[in-house]
């Protein structure tokens, strides 16, 4: 606390030097702007040690795709994750190279012939090509585009193979009510897109609970996601 953002010692963080390092956690200025809103309790600029420990924990919770709410305080959430390597409230966890990847095999599988189906051009399926996948699902629109936004990790508006297994993951994750988080965690980046380097310290996301993993085998047969079947706007 006192070494990052208290350079002063003074016990509390101002604005721009909280902004700074909160901005370090990858979340939008949105989310970053509500969790300051919560923190900052009597709307002065400034947080106190406790409301700044209240500001990381919210960032904990946006992280791992819960509201950002004072509600949300006392749930179990591991600790918030920085791209800064000196920050003292980091801890030393497997580098994000090493962490295996969340989709399995036998998943893998199943989703690769769902993305051969849909006539992939060069190895790449434009939006146009994978909305109609996500629309079947009958997701609410706001939860797709955060699948769409977290599953295009190059950003070129088109999903290669492995990008898209990641879209259908966090697709079966949201139907099982499992929710769908505000950035990618580490575990989820497929390795073809994990950089060499990583950033040492950087926590990686275990699976909120443990029957996540067990929980696809009940779900609808993937086909239920390709059905071509016209869709009604």
């Amino acid at each position: 606390f006192s070494l990052q953002v208290d350079s002063a010692n003074a016990g509390r963080v101002l604005a721009s030097d909280a902004a700074i390092f909160l901005k370090k956690s990858g979340l939008t200025d949105l989310v970053l702007g509500k969790i300051w809103d919560l923190a900052d309790t009597d709307g002065k600029g400034i947080l106190n040690k406790q409301e700044f420990f209240v500001a990381l924990r919210l960032v904990a919770c946006a992280q791992n795709g819960l509201d950002v709410s004072l509600s949300s305080l006392n749930l179990p959430v591991p600790p918030p994750r920085f791209t800064d390597t000196n920050s003292p409230l980091l801890l030393s966890g497997t580098a994000s190279s090493d962490v295996p990847w969340a989709v399995k095999l036998e998943d893998k599988a199943k989703y690769d012939a769902i993305f051969d189906s849909l006539n992939p051009v060069n190895g790449l399926l434009s939006g146009d090509k994978v909305k109609p996948v996500l629309l079947n699902s009958k997701l609410p629109v706001d939860i797709l585009g955060r699948v769409w936004e977290l599953s295009d990790i190059d950003r070129d508006g088109m999903l290669d193979r492995d990008e898209f297994a990641v879209a259908m993951f966090l697709v079966y994750c949201a139907l099982e009510k499992e929710p769908v988080p505000m950035s990618l965690p580490a575990a989820l980046v497929p390795p073809s897109k994990r950089k060499p380097i990583s950033v040492p310290g950087t926590m990686p996301l275990i699976p909120s609970s443990t029957s996540t993993k067990e929980s696809h085998q009940s779900l609808p047969s993937v086909g239920i996601l390709a059905a071509k079947t016209p869709l009604t706007q």
